[in-house]
Formats: C-alpha cells, sequence, structure tokens
C-alpha cells in the first residue's frame, strides 16, 4: 500500500480534519486516512502535525529556545516551546506540505521587548502569578497583522519551502461564518471577525495567483454543506465539516498527481 508523508502546520482546523476530531475522549473522525478509506483509495497517510503561530514567527524560528525563557517551566498546552521555536517543517521531506491562514488571523501573539521574537503565551488562565508578572516585563502585545503583511510573511514561507522540497503546498483559508453575527450595517465595523476573515481569504486567492500554491476552500465548503452542519463554532469543525475538508484535500492532491484518481480501487 502506497504511503503518504504530510507535514501540516497549523491548528485546529488542519488537525481535526486531517489527524484527527476527539471530542469528550471519543474519536469522532480519523482524519484523512478515514476519508481514504471510504473512497477506496488504497493509500495510507501519514500526517506530522505541529501548532502553528503564523507565518512571521514559523520562518524566524532558530530551533533554539530564547534563553529569556530559562528557569520558566510554563504550561503551554499545544504550543511548547520545541514547537515555536523549532524547525521541523524546514528539515522535514513530505510528500505534500499543509498550511493554514487561521493562526495570522486570529492568534494574539506577544513580542519581547528586545529580541524581538514572536511568542505565543497560551492558556494563561493556567499561568501563575509570578508567570504572568515575568510575561508582561518581558513582553509587549503584538497588533493583530493585517491580510497584506501576512501575505507576504507567507509568500517568504511558501518560497522557503520550495528551496528544498519541490512538493505540492496547500492552505486552507476559513469559514467567515461567525455564530450569532446578523449585522448588516457595516460603519464603524471594519475590524470585526467575519469581515477579517473575508479579508485574508481574498488574499489568499491573490497570493495563490501569484504562487500557484492550492487552497484548500473551507469556506466553500461550510457554505455548500450548510454551517449549522460543518462548524460547531467559529474555529471548529463538526465530523461532516472534517469529512468535507478531507475529500477536499484528497481531490486537490488527485490533481496535483500525489494520488492517483481511483488508486487502490475494485
Amino acid at each position: 500500500m502506497k504511503r503518504l508523508n504530510i507535514f501540516a502546520k497549523g491548528n485546529l482546523d488542519v488537525r481535526d480534519s486531517l489527524h484527527s476530531l476527539r471530542m469528550d475522549g471519543e474519536l469522532r473522525w480519523n482524519g484523512i486516512n478515514q476519508a481514504l478509506k471510504m473512497n477506496g483509495i488504497a493509500v495510507t497517510a501519514r500526517v506530522r502535525h505541529e501548532t502553528s503561530l503564523g507565518a512571521e514567527a514559523t520562518i524566524a524560528s532558530t530551533g533554539i529556545v530564547p534563553a529569556v525563557f530559562d528557569g520558566h517551566d510554563i504550561p503551554l498546552g499545544a504550543y511548547p516551546l520545541a514547537t515555536q521555536f523549532g524547525r521541523k517543517i524546514f528539515e522535514a521531506s513530505p510528500d505534500v506540505f499543509v498550511l493554514s491562514i487561521q493562526p495570522d488571523i486570529q492568534l494574539t501573539n506577544a513580542r519581547h521587548g528586545q529580541e524581538r521574537f514572536l511568542f505565543y503565551p497560551d492558556g494563561m488562565d493556567r499561568w501563575q502569578a509570578v508567570q504572568r508578572d515575568w510575561l508582561k516585563r518581558e513582553f509587549h502585545p503584538e497588533p493583530l497583522i493585517c491580510a497584506g503583511a501576512a501575505m507576504d510573511h507567507m509568500e517568504k514561507l511558501i518560497g522557503c519551502l520550495r528551496a528544498t522540497n519541490d512538493v505540492p503546498i496547500l492552505v486552507y483559508n476559513m469559514s467567515s461564518v461567525v455564530r450569532g453575527e446578523t449585522l448588516h450595517r457595516h460603519a464603524g465595523q471594519e475590524d470585526i471577525l467575519s469581515t477579517r476573515i473575508k479579508r485574508f481569504n481574498l488574499a489568499l486567492v491573490e497570493l495563490s495567483q501569484r504562487s500557484g500554491i492550492s487552497i484548500v476552500d473551507v469556506d466553500r465548503l461550510v457554505a455548500q454543506g450548510g454551517a449549522e452542519t460543518m462548524k460547531m463554532d467559529t474555529n471548529h469543525l463538526t465530523e461532516r465539516g472534517c469529512h468535507a475538508v478531507a475529500n477536499e484535500v484528497i481531490h486537490i492532491l488527485q490533481d496535483h498527481g500525489c494520488i492517483a484518481p481511483g488508486e487502490g480501487m475494485g
């Protein structure tokens, strides 16, 4: 059976659809391998997933955790220091890279006052007071990046990946449906999340036109399937949503020749 190696650098949107979706300790969706099996395709995917702080932080990672963290045992959940400052994505040789614009859209990073690197202080509610005080002394809140600057960093990241790996690069966009939002007058509402997502989605289309990367169009898939059944909330897809996105990834990989159409069927 053919094996497909996927390096996925993104957050829950990428992990849940490609690796696995678990809710209340129960496996609800077994990632792209479940979709491959359901489509009768004799391919096994090995998904290597890492969380992401966004394209700028990924490019800047040196593989070395800065000394400012020495002596600070901070509970960072799914964003350990080894991942935040690691370079595994540049050292890997997968059959495909999968990225996402969600981190740049939503993550509120911090920037070190002197060394200027980015850091994501995940789960601050779990931190001790002394750890939060240290964060305030050493770091400053980083404003959310605009779509144009984010795509500049993403384009540089794509260039870095292509310099050593001539493989397809897929990038997830984001569904712009925000539950409960019924806004119809946008005056003074320029920075609401749904509008921000739309700006990023359009900027990603323009990046695809320049660079040739493939977009996993989560926004279209959710619209076609219906947000009530495809999404749990703004960020989390349901089992049905994960299934649709994994199928889309398979179709894109078939177009790239990574998976032969109908491979293994019959």
